[in-house]
């Protein structure tokens, strides 16, 4: 029997951020191209920070992603401050690992219930959704949103395009009333988290498996999302955060705009489920019970398995601030720690000659690293932002043609909406704004 052809044309697939096209062709058996085509224009935020002050670099790179704002907000701080040698207080630590918390709830509540759920349901949107019995999930997912955009609102301002952030700090702090306000929009969300974990239990995701190299940060004391070397599941030893491309090797390739990552093999993966993979010990408790009831258990090579692994991300996410919350409330918070203005030449407690800087925090989609160099005026000369998305390019185009080939006896419909799920399991963020993701099989 011959070896079927698979020709499928799918104008737009939406819900993801960005615009791209998927290329299959497979005649007689035969694959003859498969590839994540990354077509839009590239947007040169490092040129646009050349010649600008680290003091005002946070608020230019925030506008690269809607989404991610406050994540790249702080590792461009981060970045700031190794160039230049400023040494932050535990608060801030702190009030920024409560940041990055947020952030990961509100993105990944976006992704699950948004943007993936209606695959798994059955229906082409969230909007159908409210229209069937799957209303109340959808109010939650409404709910929890809001209150995500509130947390934001009491630390950094506003969520997209946060106004607090700085070099050596904040410039402002909650106060014990809106310590108080967090704690309880947290407590609430847990039952709402718990409500979510049960719904997603109940669903089965496609089963598909890849070994691939995962790639994200480590501490020796916490779930790492802030601060911590680089680690690979393919290497022993760990890496500095100024050693960074000993690790992401980036590359060009002609079906791609946006440039392509790999380490030890063809290809890597950052994002949540690497981050399980390689620092699930040090998740809270409740977390680790979370991932017991929605099955999941390391090592994981199941792409599609990604959701799971952002909705145990949330349930320690919730319970890790609440915990950073209630520390803050028994100790205080130090208001004398706020930035107020800049310190005279003679009063700089950082380096005011030219060096340079790497700041790595965890962004919802995986490792994120701006790198600046610095003249004496602490204007940047030279920057290298490293995004998650692109580092993940490579291993979605080696997972797209392992599953085709697993697939390729289905209908076409079932391999479409297969090749979809699998981009959308990713999280893509390509241009870090909505588009839509033009697929073509030819």
């Amino acid at each position: 029997m011959a070896e079927k052809n698979i020709d499928i044309n799918v104008e737009y697939l939406t819900r993801v951020e960005g615009h791209g096209n998927i290329v299959v062709n497979m005649k007689k058996g035969i694959l003859e191209k498969c590839e994540l085509q990354i077509v839009e224009a590239p947007r040169f935020f490092e040129a646009l920070l050349l010649g600008r002050s680290i003091f005002e670099a946070q608020h230019l790179t925030s506008r690269i992603c809607g989404i991610c704002s406050t994540t790249h907000s702080l590792a461009s701080v981060k970045a700031s401050e190794d160039a230049a040698k400023i040494k932050v207080s535990k608060q801030t630590v702190e009030l920024r690992k409560l940041l990055l918390n947020y952030e990961i709830l509100d993105s990944h509540l976006l992704h699950v219930y948004f943007l993936v759920a209606p695959d798994l349901f059955g229906k082409p949107s969230i909007i159908p959704m409210l229209e069937s019995s799957h209303k109340p999930e959808v109010l939650r997912a409404l709910r929890m949103k809001k209150h995500y955009s509130d947390l934001f609102d009491i630390i950094a301002e506003r969520h997209t395009h946060p106004i607090s952030i700085c070099p050596r700090g904040f410039t402002m702090v909650p106060s014990p009333l809106k310590l108080e306000k967090m704690k309880e929009i947290l407590e609430r969300d847990a039952k709402d988290m718990e409500d979510t974990v049960e719904l997603f239990s109940q669903v089965k995701l496609p089963d598909f498996e890849r070994e691939t190299e995962f790639v994200s940060i480590t501490h020796p004391e916490e779930y790492a999302i802030y601060e911590g070397n680089l680690i690979s599941s393919d290497m022993d030893s760990q890496v500095s955060p100024s050693d960074y491309l000993d690790i992401v090797h980036e590359y060009h390739v002609p079906h791609s705009t946006a440039k392509h990552s790999k380490n030890k093999r063809d290809s890597y993966m950052v994002g949540a489920l690497a981050r399980t993979n390689l620092n699930f010990d040090f998740l809270h408790g409740k977390a680790k019970d979370a991932a017991q009831r929605l099955g999941f258990s390391i090592p994981c090579y199941n792409t599609y398995m990604n959701s799971v692994a952002q909705l145990i991300e949330m349930v320690h996410c919730i319970y890790n601030s609440l915990e950073i919350i209630e520390s803050f409330i028994k100790n205080g918070i130090d208001e004398d720690d706020i930035v107020t203005s800049w310190p005279n030449d003679s009063e700089k407690p950082y380096r005011t000659k030219p060096g340079t800087g790497v700041g790595i925090v965890e962004a919802p989609r995986g490792t994120l690293i701006h790198e600046y160099s610095i003249d004496e005026k602490a204007d940047i000369l030279n920057a290298n932002c490293v995004i998650p998305t692109n580092q993940n390019l490579a291993n979605a185009d080696l997972d797209l043609r392992k599953l085709v080939f697993q697939i390729k006896d289905r209908s076409q419909d079932e391999i479409t909406l297969a090749c979809e799920m699998l981009v959308r399991a990713y999280d893509p963020c390509i241009s870090c704004s909505s588009h839509f993701l033009k697929i073509e099989y030819k």
